[in-house]
C-alpha cells in the first residue's frame, strides 16, 4: 500500500515539474514578446518625436510665408 502512495506522489511531482517546465518556456517566450514590443514602442515614439519635429519647422515656414503676403497686401 505505501509503495503505491509513493508511486502517486511521484507521478504528482512529475506532472508538476512538466507544468513547471512549460511555463518556464511560456514565460521565456513571453518575455521575448515583450522585448520585441518594447523595441517597437521606442521606434514608435522615435517617429513620433520626429514627425512633430517636422510638423512644427513646417508650422513655421508656413507662418512666415504668411506675414511675407501680408507685407505685400499691405
Amino acid at each position: 500500500m505505501d509503495l503505491v502512495k509513493f508511486k502517486e506522489l511521484e507521478e504528482k511531482i512529475r506532472d508538476i515539474l512538466a507544468q513547471y517546465e512549460l511555463l518556464k518556456q511560456k514565460n521565456q517566450e513571453l518575455e521575448g514578446h515583450l522585448k520585441n514590443t518594447v523595441s517597437e514602442l521606442e521606434g514608435a515614439k522615435s517617429r513620433l518625436k520626429e514627425l512633430d519635429e517636422e510638423r512644427d519647422g513646417i508650422h513655421a515656414k508656413v507662418d512666415s510665408l504668411l506675414n511675407m503676403l501680408q507685407d505685400v497686401n499691405v
